[in-house]
């Protein structure tokens, strides 16, 4: 494949004209443009998960709708069809637009700094309404509130809570007056200071400072020809928006602009075969398809574009879940905190592939999120990390893991949860550890019998043959780790090819091979045996005696749902 001549991806570019201006690969998105203006509301808020594309969408309408409009970025896009739209509304605006999301201060303090900086790069912008015929010397004088850097020497914008509640308002009525044409407004990712704040402690000071700030620009903004904002929750109930009667709200489950965010199948079809790769699209689908907004089916685009590039580099990659180490699985790592005995059960069902049934509410407050379980559901559906599945009963949903790349991240949450679990019951950890290097099969079966059970039960009967053992062997891996005194090796060259793992005890001169096989038919004394043959075979004990362990303990351990059985040679 030539790589040189095909498009780049533009992996974490959220900047439509560098990626329209500078090689990248576009999946065309202006489709929104058309459908904001020809159903119109003053102000439109999406409510999308993070990573599908929010951003760019943002960064989209800011060059569309802005002054000085460069009309040639647009060409061949599904917007330039629209020739009556373009000639009304392409660079016939001033645009305001900010970008929430990195307003994460430790305390309110700081976070308030970092708003104010936000706006004021922002209002940076429009430095040349300084010398504008049109605008008084009050007006002017406001503008350098804005645009006011602090004595820190770091570039900070230092604002009084006046000026700071009536930035977007002023800077609107700024460009209003200079241009005669109102101007449009986009906040991307407004509620991310929120979710912040609600972390760190100081919730309601940023509550009350968004509320007043939203306030004036949305609600008594007469400078204001429509606005956009985009975010992963409504939050209504805090009354962030209160009293603006003109809010248009587009959330997961509304059918219009339902796909306008995120990746269709036939765009994930346009690029695999672009890139050579259409004899992918069916590992694709599994792995990164599945989402569902209104009744649109939905791929994640950071997923997609991560794989893409990927397979351009290894032909042979296999799919893996690029949302593995974000924050956002902090969410599910609560959710398993707090799940009793019927919600682990419900947890299983997922994570098998089957669907649960839960009543969802689309207007939490951050401040309630982590206050039931019931919350927790609707979080990891709203954020993307459950989808629904036929017709929702009202506000019931039938909810399910949208693909298997949501599925592993499960998963990798689900083991780390039952590692921190195991310890907390330090002599039954200890008692399953040394059950090993003494060679004591009913204890080692016993206990990890026990372990079984309390966790919760996964099929791997959609991964490909040869991965199935990956759940128990990370259920392992967790016991054992926890003997910080042993070298704990994991998937280690040794022998012929690479044993599952590996126990190093120096102070008894003892190594222990362990191999660990899924009973396919539940029979789980063959799975021993093969597992010990296997180790056999391919002398997995090399590396111990090389290293230079007199004793070496093997173990063949076989497991079908929550049974295991557990071998030596």
């Amino acid at each position: 494949m030539d790589l040189v001549r095909k498009k780049k991806l533009p992996i974490g570019i959220e900047d439509f004209e560098k990626i329209r201006t500078e090689g990248f690969y576009y999946v065309d998105k202006t489709g929104l443009i058309r459908d904001l203006l020809y159903n119109w509301g003053e102000v439109n808020l999406f409510t999308r998960p993070r990573r599908f594309g929010k951003s760019l969408n943002m960064s989209m309408l800011r060059y569309f709708f802005s002054y000085g409009c460069d009309s040639s970025l647009f060409d061949g896009l599904e917007i330039a069809k629209e020739t009556e739209l373009c000639r009304e509304y392409m660079g016939a605006f001033p645009v305001v637009s900010v970008s929430l999301k990195d307003i994460s201060g430790r305390d309110y303090k700081t976070a308030r700094s970092m708003l104010c900086s936000t706006i004021g790069r922002e209002a940076m912008q429009f430095e040349y309404l300084l010398d504008s015929t049109n605008l008084t010397e009050r007006d002017k004088s406001l503008c350098e509130q804005l645009m006011q850097v602090d004595q820190t020497g770091q570039g900070t914008f230092d604002m009084s809570d006046e000026v700071l509640v009536s930035s977007l308002k002023l800077l609107c009525r700024l460009l209003y007056k200079h241009y005669g044409k109102k101007a449009v407004l986009l906040i991307d990712e407004y509620d991310v200071p929120l979710d912040k704040a609600q972390h760190a402690g100081y919730y309601d000071e940023m509550i009350l400072l968004l509320r007043n700030l939203f306030s004036q620009a949305l609600k008594t903004n007469d400078s204001l020809q429509f606005a956009v904002l985009t975010g992963c929750l409504r939050i209504a109930r805090e009354s962030i928006f209160t009293g603006l009667n003109n809010l248009n709200v587009m959330t997961i489950t509304n059918t219009m602009f339902s796909g306008s965010f995120g990746l269709l199948d036939e765009e994930v079809k346009q690029m695999l075969e672009y890139y050579g790769l259409e004899d992918k699209f069916d590992l694709m689908k599994q792995w990164y398809d599945g989402y569902r907004f209104g009744n649109t089916e939905i791929y994640c685009p950071w997923d997609v574009i991560n794989y893409v590039y990927q397979l351009r580099a290894e032909p042979d990659a296999f799919p893996k879940a690029f949302w593995m180490h974000t924050s956002g699985n902090d969410t599910i790592r609560v959710f398993l905190e707090k799940a009793d005995q019927s919600t682990k059960y419900e947890m299983e069902q997922l994570v098998n592939g089957r669907t649960v049934a839960k009543k969802i509410d689309q207007e939490l407050t951050y401040q309630e999120l982590y206050d039931s379980i019931d919350h927790l559901w609707s979080i990891l559906f709203i954020t993307g990390y459950l989808t629904q599945r036929g017709t929702a009963d009202g506000e019931t949903y039938q909810l399910a893991i949208p693909n298997l790349a949501i599925r592993q991240v499960f998963i990798r949450c689900i083991l780390e949860w039952f590692r921190k679990e195991s310890a907390k019951d330090a002599p039954m950890l200890r008692a399953f550890c040394e059950a090993f290097p003494k060679a004591d099969v009913q204890t080692v079966e016993k206990l990890f019998l026990a372990y079984l059970k309390k966790t919760i039960s996964i099929r791997d009967t959609n991964v490909r043959k040869g991965r199935k053992e990956n759940f128990y062997h990370g259920i392992l891996l967790g016991l054992l780790s926890h003997r910080g005194d042993w070298r704990i090796i994991s998937n280690a060259e040794s022998g012929e090819g690479y044993s599952d793992i590996l126990v190093e005890i120096d102070e008894e001169d003892i190594g222990i091979v362990i191999e660990v096989k899924y009973a396919q038919e539940g029979d789980l004394e063959a799975a021993c045996r093969q597992a010990l043959k296997q180790i056999g075979e391919m002398d997995y004990e090399r590396r111990l005696h090389q290293d230079g362990f007199g004793t070496v303990r093997k173990y063949g351990i076989a497991c079908y749902k929550k049974s295991c059985k557990v071998m030596m040679e």
